[in-house]
């Protein structure tokens, strides 16, 4: 699937449980409106940021008015101005005053994720190394969120436990030793495996088990330099207290990943706004 494309299905699932937890069984606020009531309205930004949700929105709006007029000024990726009108729309007045909150929400949540990940992405500019997502996202809203990392320039890791191998210490605990592990997973199916190591000692075991990547684990500075000089076949992924002071300096490893949780963990929904305008 293209970078900037979401599963359809993906979306109509999300939307289909935001409404029916907003709306119940009816908006008794929006009941107040004649039913014949047309509205016109503007969704603007309050800040500066980039703009991330619109299939989300637009989902939200027809699945209760599904004749209502979108005009979106900016797309997903489009660096939105403060006070910039982002989507004019006019429809049912009910419809639109009972999807508002819903498709706010998918776009402040989404737009933040995607404004996070677009400057994280500035930062690494030029260097070989890949921004990488987590699976610390928002319970329910996992694709939704990685989306969003792609829209603001950076690149999702596994999307789920389905679809690669990651093992960490209680794996490798439970397995018995971390070429044990690595053993077991290549038995299991044609995955990537990777390995979260917390030492230079477990980086060796690592390597020799035939890992396909490497995630060096709140390694020291020295740690790192020395995992870096020693890497063979071995991909690198720098994990573990990340943010964009440190990420400068760890650009300079050279490494093929880094993989930052606060780019959808420690979310701040952007301000955006939704205003009646007289025809």
């Amino acid at each position: 699937m293209p970078i900037l494309e979401i599963d359809p299905s993906v979306v109509a699932y999300d939307v289909a449980r935001a409404l029916a937890e907003d709306l119940g069984d009816g908006d008794v606020s929006a009941a107040l409106v004649p039913a014949d009531q047309r509205l016109q309205a503007i969704i603007i930004a309050r800040e500066d940021c980039i703009l991330c949700g619109t299939a989300w929105a637009n989902a939200c709006f027809r699945a209760l008015d599904a004749e209502i007029e979108l005009d979106w000024q900016l797309k997903d990726g489009d660096r939105a101005k403060a006070e910039q009108t982002l989507l004019r729309l006019q429809g049912s007045a009910r419809a639109i005053l009972s999807a508002e909150r819903c498709a706010l929400n998918f776009l402040q949540t989404l737009s933040g994720t995607a404004t996070v990940s677009a400057s994280y992405a500035k930062l690494a500019e030029g260097s070989r190394t890949r921004i990488l997502d987590t699976r610390k996202t928002l319970p329910g809203l996992r694709q939704a969120q990685k989306y969003a990392v792609r829209v603001g320039g950076c690149h999702n890791h596994r999307m789920g436990l389905y679809d690669a191998v990651l093992i960490k210490e209680n794996h490798i605990a439970a397995a018995g030793s971390i070429a044990a592990a690595v053993t077991a997973a290549r038995k299991s199916g044609d995955y990537l495996i990777e390995v979260e190591v917390e030492s230079l000692e477990e980086f060796g075991q690592a390597c020799d088990a035939g890992a396909d990547r490497v995630m060096l684990d709140e390694f020291s500075e020295a740690d790192l330099r020395t995992a870096v000089s020693l890497r063979r076949e071995v991909e690198l992924e720098i994990s573990g207290s990340v943010d964009e002071q440190r990420l400068g300096a760890l650009l300079e490893y050279g490494v093929d990943y880094i993989s930052i949780g606060a780019l959808t963990k420690h979310l701040r929904a952007v301000d955006l706004s939704l205003r009646a305008i007289e025809g």
